[in-house]
């Protein structure tokens, strides 16, 4: 019987991936991420810019409104990942949405642990900010940690006072550096990406000795009160999906008007192949739509 296209993919990551209990390589996990990315579809413009001290990328499709943004939050466990390995992802995010994407180089540890990122996150936002935009014309997004990241940022920035922009997506958001909740077990096996033995190293790394129940590291321990309507993805098999139950449940006993869409049998940031897969283009489509609905609103 022939593969699916998702058993395809699976059975793909399965034989590239390494042993996650080894000790953890930073760089040569970050030359292997950036080696597998996928190129940008030709027609989308990418331009480098400086954002509040970081490299950034603004990525427009054919169509991109200049008033409306999206701050793109890149995954990578806070630890590897980059513009480069997002950029075809945000650039078609960007055609569904009909919105710019900015995508910050931001820190990364262990150079940078906890809270830079977050730092940098809201830095970004300012950025956008102090360019013109108001905050009904931006949104945030992310995938992984860069879900997680999304979340927190918002937090952060609720709490120093700034205006909440439109809205927000998390896809596949790791929000919860405990690492305890029982998908981290149940699912383990299922998950060909995402391993909770290497997602623990990630967390250790990033947290550098800081409690992982801080809220601006864990958002699912966060006062979410106040925070734009989000849409949450996650795949059924993935080893994050708890994690995304847990902040969409949080979410909506906070007040937060929060989607939470589980998707069959997909993998961990399942978007970011959709060169190769129907789902991928089927869940970028299902952001813009998000996104759009919440702008027109």
């Amino acid at each position: 019987m022939e593969e699916t296209p998702i058993e395809k993919l699976q059975r793909i990551l399965r034989e590239k991936a390494t042993d996650p209990r080894a000790p953890m390589q930073v760089a040569e996990r970050r030359e292997l991420m950036e080696k597998m990315s996928f190129k940008v579809k030709d027609d989308i413009t990418v331009e480098t810019v400086q954002a509040a001290g970081l490299e950034a990328e603004w990525l427009r499709a054919p169509g991109a409104q200049k008033d409306r943004a999206i701050l793109y939050f890149h995954g990578g466990g806070y630890v590897i990942g980059s513009p480069n390995t997002h950029r075809a992802l945000g650039g078609e995010i960007s055609r569904t949405s009909q919105a710019s994407v900015l995508m910050p180089d931001y820190r990364l540890a262990p150079e940078a642990p906890f809270p830079a990122a977050v730092e940098d996150g809201v830095s970004g936002y300012r950025w956008l900010l102090d360019q013109g935009f108001t905050p009904a014309q931006i949104a945030i997004g992310g995938d992984s940690a860069g879900g997680g990241l999304v979340v927190a940022t918002l937090v952060s920035a609720r709490d120093q006072g700034l205006a909440m922009p439109r809205a927000a997506v998390c896809i596949s958001p790791w929000s919860d550096m405990t690492c305890s909740n029982e998908s981290y077990r149940t699912r383990d096996a299922a998950d060909p990406m995402v391993k909770h033995a290497g997602i623990t190293q990630m967390a250790a790394l990033y947290l550098n000795g800081a409690d992982p129940k801080d809220p601006l590291a864990s958002p699912n321990f966060a006062d979410l009160t106040g925070l734009p309507p989000v849409l949450i993805h996650v795949g059924s098999d993935e080893t994050l999906h708890d994690d995304a139950i847990a902040l969409d449940r949080k979410a909506k006993a906070d007040g937060v008007q929060s989607t939470l869409e589980v998707w069959d049998k997909m993998v961990h940031v399942w978007h970011a192949f959709h060169p190769i897969l129907p789902e991928g283009k089927e869940g970028i489509e299902r952001v813009g739509e998000f996104l759009c609905q919440q702008w027109a609103a």
